[in-house]
């Protein structure tokens, strides 16, 4: 059951800088980037995916076979960086889309704001991308790394702690009775919101169900987008359409219009059929939602239904186990700073592993888990902060509080030295 396409002869082999061992529970785009960047710092890891992953060969075509049928992820510039750093950025521009501009305003108000690169004087504000075509280069290139293991349709069923090591227990997937163990010296959660993981170490959470739902889908438009993000929001909720590239090729060439747009409507818990089954019902809401903003709204693809439910670990660390992304923290999707968050917490780990190495010392210390832990705090409170901020003043109907939104909104688009500190803040660069 484990891949065997792990290494492909051609993938020039890497030595581990020490004999210390990573495991990683989860598999999706966090675990696979956590594990690439151990790989780049020397580090070998051992990823378990409860999923079956797909074969993929490095000649595979670039074109995309679902041209509205996909889900999207927006890239802050640092997560852009990140992934720079560890060389896999020149894989996966093909497919991402800059955004150069974002407009934000209230449905029926006066309020409106709009951030543009030349002002800021940055490249872009981040990169918009499929998320089938970034887990596809996460998993071709985790899979041709000499000091990543992967094992995959593992079920995880049991976690002991000792004071040397850490052992992980799993069956494949309808063979409960091979089980299975492995060892290391340090293990880090990645399996998502309702983390085995966590639960197995007894790690509590603390929730609050927005009650809403995310209507996440691909809208294609008769007007190009130009690389302008939309934050609209409504009495519902937040609501966005995002930039895409066209079909083939490039969107960042300045040939290639792009109109296809990523879409995040939220409504109310309840309401989600509607958008689901009738596509010119759904397309009519848009375009009552955003007006002319981004031309007429005219295709629409498959969508997915998302609850929002904030779920936060109430620790992240507990002896030598570390819980990462959605395990750790699942935010409501305003402002697209969920995954950027986990990929900062997880460049920082994977530094002060590669410190710890380097000093010859544990990587799986708890008092090194424990001081990542704390400064990992500041960041990943003033998103969820943030988050939370957003979603709740501006679907509150109160007018006074309707208006003061507006003014703000206002302000922040006329007064100096704001726009720059905010958008910092929202590309990454300041955490």
């Amino acid at each position: 059951m484990q891949n065997t396409n792990a290494t492909s002869s051609t993938v020039k082999k890497k030595a581990a800088i020490t004999d210390q061992q990573v495991l990683i529970a989860g598999g999706g785009h966090v675990g696979l980037s956590f594990a690439l960047l151990l790989a780049h710092h020397g580090i070998k890891s051992t990823l378990l995916e409860k999923n079956s992953y797909p074969t993929i060969s490095p000649q595979d075509d670039r074109t995309r076979s679902h041209y509205l049928d996909s889900r999207n992820t927006a890239l802050s510039r640092r997560t852009v960086q990140i992934y720079q750093e560890i060389g896999l950025w020149d894989e996966l521009q093909s497919h991402a889309c800059r955004i150069d501009a974002v407009q934000i305003s209230e449905q029926g108000s006066f309020g409106r704001a709009q951030l543009n690169k030349a002002d800021e004087q940055v490249e872009s504000f981040g990169q918009v991308m499929e998320n089938a075509w970034l887990g596809r280069k996460l998993l071709l290139a985790a899979q041709q790394e000499s000091l990543i293991s992967i094992i995959d349709n593992a079920n995880v069923i049991a976690v002991e702690q000792q004071p040397d090591g850490v052992t992980l227990s799993f069956s494949y997937y309808g063979e409960e009775e091979h089980e299975q163990q492995l060892q290391a010296s340090l293990l880090v959660a990645c399996d998502g919101r309702d983390s085995t993981v966590r639960q197995l170490l007894d790690i509590g959470t603390t929730t609050y169900d927005y009650q809403q739902t995310a209507i996440v889908g691909v809208v294609e438009t008769d007007k190009p987008h130009n690389h302008v993000a939309i934050e609209r929001f409504s009495p519902a909720g937040p609501l966005a359409v995002l930039p895409l590239t066209d079909p083939k090729g490039d969107g960042n060439e300045e040939y290639q219009q792009g109109y296809r747009r990523s879409v995040v409507w939220v409504c109310a818990n309840g309401e989600e059929q509607q958008y689901l089954e009738d596509d010119a019902h759904f397309l009519a809401t848009l375009q009552q939602a955003f007006g002319e903003r981004a031309g007429s709204f005219i295709k629409a693809g498959r969508r997915g239904a998302y609850p929002l439910t904030r779920v936060l670990a109430n620790r992240q660390v507990k002896g030598r186990c570390v819980i990462m992304g959605n395990a750790a923290h699942t935010l409501h999707p305003v402002a697209g700073q969920g995954f950027n968050l986990c990929m900062r917490d997880a460049h920082v780990l994977a530094k002060m592993l590669s410190a710890q190495v380097l000093r010859g010392e544990d990587i799986g210390s708890p008092a090194l888990l424990t001081r990542y832990e704390k400064a990992r705090q500041t960041d990943q409170k003033r998103v969820i902060r943030f988050c939370d901020a957003v979603v709740h003043g501006f679907t509150h109907s109160n007018p006074a509080i309707k208006l003061a939104r507006n003014v703000a909104l206002v302000a922040f688009d006329k007064l100096p030295n704001i726009k720059p500190l905010v958008a910092n803040y929202a590309m990454g660069l300041k955490s």
